[in-house]
């Protein structure tokens, strides 16, 4: 006679062959059970004998979905997300209590039987006879736990649940094998922990871990008797005898798993009596899940980790096999998200445009050399209450990541045009007429030999600067610094488009949408939509001395199957050069003029804090940026509506009124503090510095927004910029020498061509370019 196992319970070969035996009168009662009639069904036990030996039953381990925590790179949670909130504990971490609650009202004879009570299934078979109906199930904890299997790996999807569900013969005979193999592979007590772990305890509570701190805010192993009945008695119907919305029925639901655990021996009936007088004494904690529960401003940061994880192969061949992967969770992962840059970050973001405002802010800071986002926040929060201004949309990144279709970076494109020409030879000080207002140059060479050829007469499409005062002869130093439109298109035309376009790709810098750069000579003015990531990592090229990094996100995984853990595989950044050393240190000490005396310099991090950006301002002022960097840190901040409606002009913006919006008002404060606050305390390395040549003429003039030069030639030269023709924060070099007025060449003009020859007396009104 074989062995029984310990714990009770036919051995397997003893059950096979009761199965065979009785098969179709098991299969008839168990329908009979489940079901109003089985005569109705039409159903016959061929088939549901046939081909018992094939069906799988590899359950010895359910892959049971756990919460996902999500951590900053100091290892302090950001958020929890899951797709069901479950935590797997060992049985020794759950209440005595507990475990004989459910077997008391689930399966008394739980330790007495096999995967099949014979003597539950007749006497439910009596019951549910003398009542006219299905008032009494049999199946035990065994096939219980078979069906949650089944419904767990059924996920979200409706047909799927459908299916483990469905009321038919052939899925109990599937179910009754499953759990014959399981009651031969596993101890009744892994069983009794895995049927625990997997159960559905309503209010979004799977497993009893998760429905005791659910309930009542503590640990499943110190559950009361009274609280331990409580949560037995929800298994047979979680809506039914929810205490949280029924407590009458909960109580007495509560009162009859008490009872029964009297009657079975569990406890006494002093002590089932005394239980049932007690209240239920819930301490709810309520559900919390997802990014939307993001601490630090960080769910858009948790968001983005979400996508990456769905998006990248490294996780899975295809969608199907992420998202199951996703929504079993058990993960662990650290991010990297510095929380000191993450919070000053928000706070710049806070104290410079508000929720309500009628625009939006996005801002994101990168590391130079590794591609590690540090931080990512934005003025809208997390969330789907869209009269709050809340949103989902992550505005820092790409459409395929979360974000939007992007936003005309402006003039802070300008600086890859000047990378990819000095990169292809040109001298940082040539000069350029850069009239106020022209015709795109025709024709322009594009990638593959092609050309781009602007129209003619009225039909040609033309551009100008910001102000009709700004007139060249500009070298490039002062273009940069000033934004000056028509310069960087000369620069594109005799270049081409595709050197730049090339650049930008080797800079990591595309349109937010995934559609492929347009090629025509607007390009230069930053006319195509990007993300503030991109703009920042494009930026950290140059911070890292043009060493390109992509941008991750994530710093490890570690993932939790069952009682052991393992770590999974990451995305890693791939470094490459985008350009030599020297074209990026060029850059680099071009845009610190525009920091120290130029668009940007209310961006500027002060005199013991290396600092480099660049302005923007597109068209019709529906967007700002600074983009901006310091060796060991790049950041870009976008300020506009994100649905291109509303012209940021006569507006307020963080309880601050503007008549016009520029890169270096609203944007380069927000830069400025939230790089200080996240470079606090860490160390000040300085820019690897390049002379620049002079090759312009020595004709300053004044520029910007209400900023005021009064220069002396050889008579008094008023250089004041204004509102009519401005950058961001011009006024700079107004008037230095006399507000001198040229005629607009056409040619590149020699150095030191017009030494000399300053004429007082005239006026300069300056402006500090377009887009700028």
């Amino acid at each position: 006679m074989p062995n029984k196992r310990s714990g009770g319970g036919l051995s397997a070969t003893q059950q096979a062959a009761k199965f065979l035996g009785v098969s179709v009168l098991a299969g008839a009662v168990m329908a009979g059970i489940a079901l109003p009639a089985v005569g109705a069904l039409g159903l016959a036990a061929k088939g549901s004998v046939e081909g018992f030996d094939e069906l799988p039953a590899n359950l010895k381990q359910p892959p049971l979905s756990q919460r996902t925590t999500i951590l900053d790179s100091k290892g302090d949670s950001i958020a929890t997300v899951y797709s069901r909130d479950r935590t797997v504990v060992d049985l020794k971490e759950i209440s005595p209590y507990m475990q004989q609650a459910i077997i008391a009202i689930e399966d008394a004879r739980f330790y007495q039987h096999g995967a099949i009570d014979l003597k539950g299934v007749l006497r439910a078979l009596n019951r549910n006879a003398q009542d006219g109906g299905v008032t009494q199930g049999a199946s035990t904890l065994t096939q219980q736990l078979v069906k949650n299997v089944a419904v767990e790996e059924a996920g979200d999807d409706p047909t799927l649940v459908a299916q483990a569900t469905q009321q038919t013969l052939g899925r109990k005979i599937n179910e009754l094998k499953k759990a014959i193999q399981l009651e031969e592979e596993l101890s009744k007590k892994k069983i009794l922990e895995n049927y625990l772990n997997i159960t559905f305890f309503g209010q979004q509570a799977y497993g009893v871990e998760a429905a005791s701190q659910r309930y009542f805010s503590k640990s499943a192993k110190d559950l009361d008797v009274e609280e331990a009945a409580l949560l037995a008695g929800i298994v047979q119907s979680p809506s039914r005898y929810d205490p949280v919305n029924d407590p009458q029925e909960a109580t007495k639901r509560r009162n009859t798993v008490l009872q029964r655990m009297a009657d079975v021996g569990d406890i006494s009936q002093a002590e089932a009596d005394k239980a049932k007088a007690k209240p239920l004494g819930l301490d709810i904690s309520k559900p919390k899940n997802g990014c939307i529960t993001a601490v630090k401003g960080a769910g858009f940061f948790c968001d983005y980790v979400r996508k990456i994880f769905l998006n990248d192969p490294i996780f899975g061949k295809t969608k199907e096999e992420r998202v199951k992967i996703w929504n079993q969770g058990g993960l662990t992962i650290r991010t990297t998200m510095d929380p000191q840059a993450q919070k000053s970050v928000q706070a710049s973001v806070k104290a410079h445009v508000r929720q309500k405002d009628d625009v939006a802010t996005a801002a994101t800071i990168v590391e130079p050399g590794t591609g590690k986002i540090l931080a990512m926040g934005q003025s809208r929060p997390y969330g789907l209450d869209t009269k709050k201004n809340e949103t989902s949309i992550n505005l820092s990144v790409d459409e395929s990541m979360g974000g939007g279709a992007g936003y005309q970076p402006g003039s802070t494109f300008k600086p890859i045009v000047a990378a990819a020409a000095i990169e292809d030879g040109m001298s940082p000080g040539k000069i350029y007429s850069a009239p106020y207002k022209m015709a795109y140059p025709s024709p322009i060479s594009t990638c593959g030999g092609g050309t781009w050829r602007n129209g003619t007469g009225t039909g040609a499409a033309k551009l100008e600067n910001e102000s009709a005062s700004e007139v060249g002869p500009y070298s490039m130093e002062k273009a940069t610094a000033l934004s000056v439109n028509t310069y960087f298109v000369q620069m594109i035309a005799d270049i081409g488009i595709c050197p730049v376009t090339k650049m930008a790709k080797k800079m990591g810098v595309g349109r937010a949408d995934g559609r492929k750069m347009d090629q025509a000579p607007s390009i230069a003015l930053g006319t195509q939509e990007m993300s503030p990531l991109t703009m920042a990592n494009g930026y950290a090229t140059f911070a890292a001395r043009g060493m390109y990094c992509t941008p991750v996100a994530i710093e490890s995984i570690t993932q939790r199957v069952g009682d052991k853990s393992k770590s999974l595989e990451v995305p890693k950044s791939t470094c490459s050069r985008a350009m030599s050393e020297k074209t990026a240190d060029t850059i680099s000490t071009l845009l610190e003029g525009v920091v120290e005396d130029g668009t940007g310099r209310e961006a500027g991090l002060g005199p013991s804090r290396p600092s480099a950006g660049k302005t923007g301002t597109t068209d019709f002022r529906y967007a700002a940026w600074f983009v901006g960097y310091t060796p060991n840190m790049a950041g870009a901040v976008w300020v506009g509506d994100p649905a291109h409606k509303r012209r940021m002009v006569n507006i307020t913006i963080g309880g601050e009124w503007h008549d016009k919006v520029f890169g270096g008002r609203v944007p380069g404060p927000i830069w400025r503090d939230m790089m200080s606050g996240a470079l606090a305390g860490k160390p000040s390395p300085d820019f690897n510095r390049v002379y620049i040549p002079d090759e312009r003429p020595d004709r300053d003039r004044g520029d910007g927004d209400n900023g005021n030069g009064n220069g002396n030639g050889n008579g008094n030269g008023n250089g004041n910029g204004d509102d009519n023709g401005n950058g961001d924060d011009g006024g700079f070099i107004g008037g230095n020498n006399g507000g001198t007025t040229f005629p607009t060449p056409d040619f590149t003009i020699p150095e030191n061509w017009f030494e000399g020859q300053t004429n007082g007396g005239n006026n300069g009104n300056g402006n500090g370019g377009g887009f700028g």
